[in-house]
């Protein structure tokens, strides 16, 4: 038994975790914030058998798309100078990370 703790973005919670349900994941939904840009994201916590790993990867890896955004990089007022501008920059965001943890013992009550 392995305990996953996926991070994804907040635009891919509905559609993941409707998959999951589909394919008999047990999933546990929790909020959260962080990482680049602190945005909001979803954290998602399974106990997964070992040998339904690979069909879970292959799930995340279908939902969870990469995508990129318009960024303007904000400089401090003291390090301005003339004629600079600070122009919208295009970043990667997205996609997931999933923590895989071995469990010695998973009770459901």
């Amino acid at each position: 038994m392995k305990l996953v703790m996926a991070v994804i973005q907040d635009a891919d919670a509905a559609s993941l975790m409707r998959a999951l349900s589909d394919n008999a994941f047990d999933v546990t939904k929790l909020a959260s914030t962080g990482g680049f840009l602190r945005e909001g994201n979803t954290t998602l916590m399974l106990g997964v058998q070992e040998g339904r790993m690979e069909e879970l990867t292959a799930l995340v890896r279908k939902t969870c798309r990469a995508r990129t955004r318009l960024v303007t990089p904000s400089v401090p007022m003291g390090e301005q100078g003339e004629g600079l501008v600070s122009e919208p920059l295009e970043v990667p965001v997205g996609g997931a990370v999933m923590f895989v943890l071995g469990v010695d013992e998973f009770i459901k009550v």
